[in-house]
């Protein structure tokens, strides 16, 4: 698959996902939905899990790169 429509496939699949189910709930989220439907929104809510995963720890390596470069001045 060419770069370009992995990109594509990654960000509006899932962007057309959200757009029809809804926000991520975990509680009654995906009763009555096809198996499709209820594979798609895990893989969505794991995305937004890790998306805050990696936000979390960029701002902590922020963080320690400047406590770090202070403290040598």
């Amino acid at each position: 698959m060419s770069r370009f429509s992995e990109w594509f496939h990654q960000t509006f699949d899932d962007w057309a996902f959200r757009s029809f189910i809804g926000p991520a709930q975990t509680r009654g989220a995906v009763q009555g939905c096809d198996e499709p439907a209820r594979e798609q929104w895990k893989r969505d809510l794991e995305n937004r899990k890790r998306y805050t995963r990696e936000q979390r720890e960029r701002r902590r390596a922020e963080r320690a790169a400047r406590h770090g470069s202070s403290s040598r001045s």
